[in-house]
């Protein structure tokens, strides 16, 4: 099944196509494939004289495939969207196609990108003029999609941020904690990607020369906001290794406070066994072996040998 979209008053207007006659009664602007078949690309080439390539989405493509001109007036460009739906955020590969004032958009998997500018064609008059205003749209909401996400971010380690800085830190919360840093540093990771990949796409464009005033002034208001995307990026790259480093901080002084409990217990148990040691030599001449009290003398003696280093270094506040 292919998704035709029709164009009237500035509007989309989705269709169904379901077999090669149906498109000859419709004419569309923009054409989506979604996990095209074999026998839909045929469609596509026969009725359009478009052939998709094989590897159009092939996440391996090599870079100076993925924007260029065909002698026959296509036009190639392959775009990664994002995916951030909260669970494995993902960017997708996206092939684009543009010929004869329609656009072919390839992809394996259901888009937010996509559904907002279809929600939005159909709510908004004169949106849209032609197959280049979609394109030029999709890249726009792309671009707020990511600011969308990446608000979400400064939400999330906002919350890291008061669990981590404003109460105790026991290992399990950094471990939650380090888990939530972990996962908004990926996603922040692939936001900075996509809106790098919009960047070089929306510029492509407007070297290729296609665009009008109208749509060139578009393409650079999108770059203008791609440019702050990107600070926004860099900034949160900075907090989030803030927040990892006060984790791990905070994860090295628990460890320490342990190792410090153990290197005082074994201070304190060096008198004792001192003591053990001295009374349990064989030496003939021993006074307290033949002194009723010599076994209690000794046990007091090593809990007064325990209890005194315990007191010294409470008092010097080392066991706090």
């Amino acid at each position: 099944m292919l998704n035709v979209f029709t164009l009237a008053n500035g509007r989309l207007f989705q269709e169904e196509i379901e077999s090669l006659d149906a498109l000859a009664d419709v004419k569309p602007v923009w054409v989506d494939l979604e996990a095209p078949t074999p026998e839909e690309k045929g469609w596509i080439a026969q009725h359009f004289g478009v052939t998709i390539p094989e590897d159009a989405v092939d996440d391996d493509l090599e870079e100076s495939s993925r924007f260029y001109e065909e002698d026959s007036g296509e036009l190639h460009i392959r775009s990664d969207f994002l995916i951030d739906d909260g669970e494995t955020p993902r960017n997708v590969r996206v092939a684009f196609i543009l010929f004869r004032n329609v656009l072919f958009s390839v992809h394996d998997e259901d888009l937010p990108v996509f559904r907002l500018l279809r929600l939005r064609a159909r709510r908004i008059p004169a949106l849209i003029d032609d197959a280049k205003d979609v394109l030029l749209k999709l890249y726009d909401a792309d671009a707020e999609y990511s600011a969308d996400a990446l608000e979400g971010i400064y939400d999330s380690l906002e919350a890291v941020s008061n669990r981590v800085l404003k109460q105790n830190v026991n290992d399990e919360i950094a471990g939650e904690a380090l888990s939530a840093i972990a996962r908004e540093e990926d996603l922040n990771g692939r936001i900075r990607r996509n809106v790098m990949d919009t960047r070089r796409a929306v510029s492509f464009m407007m070297r290729s020369r296609l665009l009008n005033a109208e749509q060139f002034e578009e393409a650079r208001q999108i770059m203008r906001d791609i440019d702050s995307l990107d600070s926004h990026t860099t900034f949160l790259f900075d907090k989030i290794n803030f927040l990892m480093n006060a984790t791990v901080g905070f994860i090295n002084i628990n460890q320490n406070n342990i190792i410090k409990i153990f290197s005082v217990a074994s201070v304190a148990l060096l008198p004792p066994t001192l003591i053990a040691s001295i009374y349990g030599m064989n030496f003939r001449v021993m006074p307290e072996l033949d002194w009723s009290l010599g076994y209690p003398f000794a046990l007091a003696l090593m809990l007064a040998s325990v209890a005194a280093p315990f007191i010294y270094f409470r008092r010097k506040g080392w066991l706090r």
